[in-house]
């Protein structure tokens, strides 16, 4: 929510028209609904220019707000009405006691609908019969404990070359390393051979990066996703929009094309797995509206791309920030060391293993906390007209969950701005991340559309974690400086500047 708000010409534009319709626009007192309160608007852009106006962040102005409004409080964005929760108790009434009703997504601008294939992805279908099958699809046949686990050698062979990149950087750089970066590497390599059944050449995986890349660029927020009438303004973006969609398109059905001579012919590709995500695509027919026919190649594109972008800046930024925390406190480092010895001896950490790392799942869990991988959910809407903590939600709100006043709620958490591992493993406090006891953290969302991908998400901070500590000794570069927590936005919410941290070899 951000680069849109810069061209001041567009801005005069739509203030001009804001004056011509401003009359057409108004409603009487009479039928105006009771919307939670907010800052007051412009006639037809709302609080848009507000927002460019105070010069910061979004989720610096989402905070302002927050002091002023409270824990639930409206922004007229353009057309579209936002209403923001940061309580826990209201988050989980919306989502949990009232799922079916904020299970919805917000309409979307045409340019963006063609990287969804017109929303026909679990994260962008309207909730329906589509999302559904596509949910059920891929929780039951690709997320499941059993089928996560069948994919256990591809984590294990990704978890050596993790190792090794590792350890061939420090080799070249007097012992530093960057942490998200070869952490990103992995979990991207793993996500691929899960998703295509095919193990990839270096160079496709990063002609593959490169190109979701581009497609999460493209989708960045514009002015005209919240005031359509200046679409047309916007045609070099469309076009650019199509080039990229173009691209992405013919470089994945590549892959999806090699999967099915796999198939076909097992002895093509030696690498293939025996089964993977694309696999349950194939043959996957839909019921909605007397039924429909099987996936498109297109829409495969979508799919895969979905599952691809969904698990790999959320891991690899979750790893950089606990990383940074296990670096910043070496005490707890140094108990998750003892912990791992304990439990596995001299041979390497293996996933069965995990279960028995309390501390360590304490670690995760205080990362998560207090680092969830991004500020909002994936925004809801609703399917109905409603009501959320006494006032009026009207169907077709936008609904924005913000994360960190709840992972850092004074009122749910002991010292919340405190790294501490120990307000789990010790029993005193608790946290159900999938929100339905109670929502205290939700770093994967919660209710009906929680992120399918919670399970093997956390496989895989939990076994990165346990290698890379178990491999080598973290320490902060330069030696003896503190670690700078400071953020910035990019896909996730990454460390402002990349960690770089000195490992050495356990002996």
């Amino acid at each position: 929510m951000a680069s849109f708000f810069s061209s001041s010409t567009l801005s005069l534009i739509a203030f001009c028209l804001s004056g011509l319709i401003f009359f057409l626009s108004r409603k009487p007192k009479s039928n105006r609904l009771k919307l939670p309160p907010g800052p007051p608007g412009w006639p037809l852009v709302g609080n848009l220019f507000q927002v460019a106006r105070s010069r910061k962040p979004f989720f610096e102005y989402i905070e302002d707000q927050r002091r002023i409004y409270g824990p639930i409080f409206t922004l007229k964005m353009g057309t579209r009405t936002m209403v923001v929760l940061s309580d826990a108790n209201l988050v989980h009434e919306a989502l949990i006691k009232k799922g079916a009703v904020f299970a919805d997504r917000p309409r979307e601008n045409p340019t963006r609908t063609i990287f969804s294939s017109n929303k026909f992805s679990v994260n962008a279908a309207v909730y329906g019969p589509i999302w559904r099958s596509l949910r059920r699809n891929m929780v039951e046949n690709m997320l499941s404990p059993g089928k996560v686990k069948e994919f256990r050698g591809v984590r294990e062979k990704a978890m050596e070359k993790f190792m090794k990149r590792l350890r061939d950087e420090a080799e070249a750089n007097n012992g530093v390393v960057l942490v998200s970066k070869n952490a990103r590497f992995a979990v991207f390599c793993i996500l691929l051979t899960m998703c295509f059944g095919i193990e990839m050449e270096e160079e496709a995986v990063v002609k593959m990066d490169e190109i979701l890349k581009s497609v999460l660029i493209t989708l960045e927020p514009r002015i005209d996703d919240y005031l359509p009438i200046l679409t047309p303004f916007f045609s070099k973006e469309k076009n650019r929009a199509h080039f990229v969609r173009k691209q992405q398109v013919q470089f994945v059905v590549g892959l999806i094309n090699r999967r099915r001579r796999a198939l076909e012919n097992p002895a093509s590709d030696g690498a293939a797995t025996s089964f993977s995500y694309l696999d349950t695509l194939f043959d996957l027919k839909f019921d909605s509206n007397g039924g429909r026919a099987a996936a498109t190649d297109e829409e495969l594109v979508t799919l895969c791309s979905e599952f691809l972008n969904g698990g790999t800046d959320t891991t690899a930024t979750a790893i950089e920030w606990g990383m940074a925390e296990l670096i910043e406190n070496p005490g707890v480092q140094r108990k998750v060391l003892e912990e791992i010895r304990a439990t596995v001896g001299e041979k390497k950490v293996e996933e069965n293993d995990l279960e028995k790392m309390v501390y360590l799942q304490s670690v995760v869990k205080e990362v998560l906390r207090k680092h969830p991988p991004t500020f909002f959910t994936l925004t809801h809407s609703v399917t109905a007209p409603a009501k959320l903590g006494g006032y009026d939600i009207p169907k077709d709100t936008n609904v924005e969950f913000f994360l960190p006043a709840i992972g850092k709620d004074p009122k749910l958490w002991k010292n919340p701005e405190k790294f501490e591992p120990e307000r789990f493993s010790s029993g005193e406090e608790e946290a159900d991340i999938t929100g339905v006891t109670g929502v205290r953290m939700m770093p994967f969302g919660v209710g009906r559309r929680i992120c399918p991908g919670l399970g093997m998400g956390t496989i895989h901070i939990h076994l990165m974690l346990a290698r890379m500590l178990q491999e080598f000794e973290w320490t902060a570069y330069p030696a003896a400086s503190s670690v700078d927590f400071s953020w910035k936005m990019e896909f996730t919410v990454v460390m402002k500047n990349p960690l770089r941290a000195t490992i050495k070899p356990r002996v």
